[in-house]
């Protein structure tokens, strides 16, 4: 929007800008020309809180007279309104300060008149007390829509409910029920408020939101609140209650316990797509009646209006807001800033979006400074266009009309990207239906080259004919009949077609009574194609997403999964989202579980689409690790009942796959738990904390687990204590540590907790691993260790085992640890933890191997590990393949020449 009037205009020209664009403040000063002295003294400051109480004591001699109240109030309405047409055409308020404004109006009076109200009541019938807790009760109002927003326009009806909490009596000289008297007070509230008299009204009262609407009663216990949103509540009232907030009494003690009642009705505990659909009927149902009462130019519910930017934001609460409670927020702006934050709409068309929002808000204030009225109606006059075009700091109505075009055609085209309805492949379905016969559908498989038409038809058949599928509710078979059909046709363009379908059924098993998740697969078919490549590629992955279904929604924005991950800014992120939950534990579990389950998707996609490499996608993971590890190590310090100090002198110490950064989708972490603290209860504390780590870590609930934890390579293994000192465990691996432990802490390294511990740690390893060894006593513990592991993993079959057999890949991580524990008492840098590939290359430069066998056995374990890597997707255990497909003799050659 233009803006016509600067902040330096003077008074009297602010003054004539307000009378010529608002017939309404033109007749207010007509009528009481005191007012615009008034305004004079006090137009260059907002109004708050205060200053509009402050104004309404001068107003009213007596607040506990009901009459001189009503009287003040609609005084009070005029002078505010006509204080802020002023301030929004010179330019000195912005579209918050005048929404801001009138929704503290509306608090204030209400607030007011129950409380008057309420003063008038008790003399005759006492106070109202619980049947059950035998405490005064009192009538929570809620503000509903813009006014629960804070979003009121400036000639809004305001949209209450009343509720109390608990039925009973009064216990007054006349005795009435909580119900009767709470009805009656509701009665006098809204007659006060919202009576036409000789001073006007205060705001229109709209009591249709509440339960049952106008056949229902004026007012509800709690009890029958809940009944209601779980036994009755509808789709739109779900949207409805997005808004809701108690406005008075101020501060009451009961708003915690309405909301919680309240919260699970709005936001459901899983990702709820089923939203779309019911918001994109109720939107069509207000289409409909725009286009019966030729309401087009109604920039509130015609095409591109503020409904359609409402529904936008809420549409992504109601979808997400049981899993991200920063979507409990009201504020449509706000909710934007959030969904653009959270990369579900780009950052550019929610900046568009609040764009078109302040536009369209502006004008629909400005439509009604005109007479004072609740129109969101284009003029159809000559003379009010004019005014409008002005008012909005237009040259002429055509070019207002342009700018208004431009905000509604950007609103519509997003709101179709959104709400449009989902494509349908109805010849596919036709095949898929009840009346195919098996003969049809083998036909059909064939026609699509499936390998094996004929069990893959049973599949289905199976799957159709199953007391799952023909107990489903109407919508999700529905949603079902329409998804198989893609899904056998996308499933065709794999590879492997059969094994694809089959994978694809197994999940829509799996999710089929959570209509959300077929909601989100019927709304999103964009999608589908991305899932069955993923599915397809790897039985880990499909087992992986069946398991957990809310990750469908990562594969929505593919600009956004297919970016490597920015570690700093995600833990920023879930620290926010687990400080949010602070107190509640079993959430902020629940939440680092999303959190984990989230990346580790993420980084399977960048995987299948050959976007990381192998070493990349370990450092990643063992990041992921890491950082999970941290966030956990200060949660369980957090809610362990005994502590000693602000934070722990302790540390988390990563072995292993972890240790040397290169974790697996599923691999266990292996950890030792140290700590370097003189209290006389350490001990005993730091167990505690270390057994609590280790239970969250690997316990599970409804999202799943963590990761599995090895602690067998503690000091004394098993048998040892859960933590140790520094001082324990470097006196340990001095004195008594076998060499394979020696050979673990190789790979060893500090993943969470005190840096200082973690520093102390990397000293102690590089002593212990930098120590003169004799190489034949060496060489003899390291073959010993092989040839145990060598036999505890025979290999009967005809294939190449790549981890276990001689060659393979356990052969060069003993190679590896050979060379360190040997030389590194000459060669320090060896004890650095820089990965087998690296080492080898290392010791190839110090002249302890050949650099072309170096090369070669480097080779050699990249090319292991990626093979691993793949067979393990598919979950094939062990990972063997045939011998002649890769030359593994250098890593035995190397074995001989070092180790024989």
């Amino acid at each position: 929007m233009n803006t016509a009037y600067s902040k330096s205009a003077d008074f009297q020209t602010l003054l004539e800008q307000t009378q010529h664009c608002s017939r309404y403040a033109r007749q207010l000063l007509a009528c009481d020309p005191t007012l615009s002295d008034w305004l004079e003294d006090c137009f260059t400051t907002s109004f708050n809180r205060e200053k509009i109480c402050t104004l309404l004591e001068v107003l009213c001699d007596d607040l506990k007279n009901e009459n001189e109240l009503a009287r003040a109030l609609r005084k009070l309405r005029k002078h505010l309104i006509l204080k802020l047409i002023l301030r929004d055409f010179g330019g000195l308020a912005d579209l918050d300060e005048v929404m801001q404004t009138m929704s503290t109006l509306a608090e204030i009076c209400v607030q007011y008149a129950q409380n008057c109200l309420s003063n008038v009541l008790q003399p005759k019938f006492g106070f109202p007390i619980g049947e059950d807790s035998h405490t005064r009760q009192q009538l929570l109002i809620i503000g509903m829509g813009k006014l629960g927003g804070n979003e009121l326009n400036v000639s809004s009806d305001i949209d209450l409910i009343f509720v109390y909490p608990e039925d009973g009596e009064t216990d007054g000289p006349r005795t009435l029920s909580n119900h009767e008297y709470f009805t009656r007070l509701g009665r006098r509230i809204i007659q006060m408020i919202n009576e036409h008299t000789a001073d006007g009204y205060v705001f229109r009262v709209d009591m249709r939101l509440r339960p049952y609407g106008d056949s229902g009663p004026l007012v509800v216990s709690f009890a029958a609140l809940e009944e209601y949103l779980v036994q009755q509540g509808r789709a739109w009232e779900r949207y409805a209650w997005i808004k809701a907030r108690v406005i008075s009494p101020q501060n009451c003690a009961q708003t915690t316990e309405l909301m919680n009642l309240s919260r699970p009705f709005i936001f459901r505990k899983y990702l709820d797509f089923g939203a779309i659909d019911s918001m994109r009927k109720l939107h069509a149902q207000i289409r409909q009646e725009v286009r019966r009462k030729d309401r087009l130019d109604n920039i509130k519910l015609g095409p591109g209006g503020i409904r359609e930017i409402e529904f936008i934001a809420q549409v992504f609460q109601l979808i997400r807001g049981g899993q991200d409670t920063q979507l409990h927020i009201r504020p449509t702006q706000k909710v934007l800033k959030i969904i653009a934050e959270s990369g579900k709409i780009s950052r550019t068309i929610t900046i568009k979006l609040d764009q078109a929002y302040i536009f369209l808000r502006n004008l629909e204030h400005r439509l009604q400074y005109l007479d004072d009225q609740q129109t969101q109606e284009l003029p159809n006059k000559v003379a009010d266009q004019e005014i409008i075009s002005d008012a909005m700091g237009y040259a002429n109505y055509d070019d207002f009309l342009a700018r208004l075009n431009h905000h509604r055609d950007l609103v519509s085209e997003q709101f179709e990207q959104i709400f449009g309805a989902p494509d349908t492949a109805q010849d596919e379905i036709c095949i898929w239906e009840g009346n195919s016969s098996e003969t049809e559908l083998v036909s059909h498989l064939d026609a699509h080259q499936y390998h094996n038409a004929t069990e893959t038809t049973q599949r289905l058949l199976q799957f159709r004919n199953s007391s799952r599928y023909c107990q489903l509710p109407d919508i999700s078979r529905q949603r079902l009949d329409k998804l198989i059909p893609k899904f056998i046709i996308l499933s065709a363009q794999q590879n492997n077609p059969d094994e694809t379908l089959d994978r694809l059924l197994i999940l829509l098993e799996n999710v089929s009574r959570r209509a959300g998740y077929l909601a989100f697969l019927d709304e999103y078919p964009k999608i589908l194609k991305r899932l069955t490549h993923l599915i397809s590629s790897s039985s880990w992955a499909s087992e992986y997403l069946t398991q957990h279904p809310a990750l469908f929604d990562e594969l929505l924005d593919a600009r956004e999964i297919y970016q490597p991950p920015q570690w700093q800014q995600l833990e920023c992120a879930l620290m926010d989202r687990l400080d949010h939950h602070s107190g509640d534990k079993e959430q902020q579990m629940d939440v680092l579980r999303q959190f984990q389950q989230q990346e580790i998707f993420r980084l399977l996609a960048m995987d299948f689409q050959d976007l990381l490499p192998l070493e990349k996608l370990g450092d990643h993971l063992s990041h992921l690790a890491d950082l999970i590890l941290s966030q956990v190590l200060k949660l369980c310090w957090k809610n362990l009942r005994r502590r000693h100090r602000e934070e722990p002198i302790f540390a988390i110490i990563s072995y292993g796959k972890l240790g040397g950064r290169e974790l697996g989708y599923a691999s266990d972490l292996d950890l030792i738990f140290l700590y370097q603290d003189d209290h006389p209860d350490a001990q005993e504390i730091y167990a505690r904390l270390g057994k609590s780590i280790n239970t969250m870590l690997g316990g599970y609930t409804t999202c799943g687990r963590l990761y599995e934890t090895d602690l067998r390579l503690r000091p004394n293994g098993e048998s040892g204590l859960l933590v140790s000192s520094l001082e324990a465990f470097s006196d340990y691996q001095k004195n008594h540590a076998w060499v394979w432990e020696h050979q673990a802490l190789t790979r060893a390294r500090f993943s969470a907790g005190d840096s200082k511990v973690g520093l102390t740690f990397g000293k102690i390893r590089k002593v212990i691993l930098s120590q003169p060894r004799d190489l034949t006593s060496l060489r003899r513990e390291i073959v010993a260790m092989r040839q145990k592991m060598h036999n505890g993993h025979p290999n009967p079959s005809t294939l190449f085992d790549i981890k276990h057999d001689q060659g393979g890949m356990v052969d060069i991580e003993f190679i590896v640890q050979y060379l360190v524990l040997a030389h590194a008492h000459q060669h320090s840098d060896l004890t650095l933890n820089i990965g087998n590939l690296a080492l080898l290359k290392m010791s190839a430069e110090l002249a302890l191997i050949q650099p072309d066998i170096a090369s070669q056995v480097s080779e050699l374990y990249h090319k292991l590990r990626k093979k691993q890597h793949r067979i393990r997707l598919n979950q094939t255990s062990p990972c063997r393949i045939p011998h002649n497909e890769i030359d593994y003799h250098s890593s035995a050659q190397l074995w001989a020449e070092l180790l024989e």
